[in-house]
């Protein structure tokens, strides 16, 4: 089981990674962070990002759609952004945000990297 700074450090080695963060996505907060800069303020995307997870579950709750979801993806025209909400007990109401640069980065392998270091992430 890897601890947060781990994880975080795991998900700055996928090719193209920007920046990435664990969030609370009951506050907004990012629990951690790593990577960014003046391109990719990790605090405004936190909290941005935090109103895209509520939308898509309420969302879900009014279809009455079963199931998790396993991630988010938002397609820019320089950049990949992922949002994976944690699945395990000790992650509810967490989430992890990836940000790639879309002419480095491989998505299905970053989707499939960042699954590996959600599953061995202990919060």
């Amino acid at each position: 089981m890897a601890n947060t700074d781990i994880a975080l450090k795991e998900a700055m080695m996928i090719d193209g990674a920007l920046g990435v963060a664990l969030v609370d996505y009951n506050s907004g907060l990012a629990l951690g962070t790593a990577g960014g800069g003046r391109e990719l303020d990790l605090a405004a995307a936190s909290a941005g990002n935090t109103d895209v997870v509520r939308a898509k579950l309420r969302t879900m709750e009014m279809l009455g759609l079963d199931g998790a979801i396993e991630d988010i993806l938002i397609t820019l025209t320089e950049q990949y952004h992922i949002i994976r909400p944690l699945t395990a007990r000790s992650g509810q109401g967490l989430f992890l945000y990836l940000a790639l640069d879309r002419a480095r980065a491989n998505l299905a392998m970053a989707r499939r990297k960042l699954h590996l270091i959600e599953k061995d992430l202990d919060v």
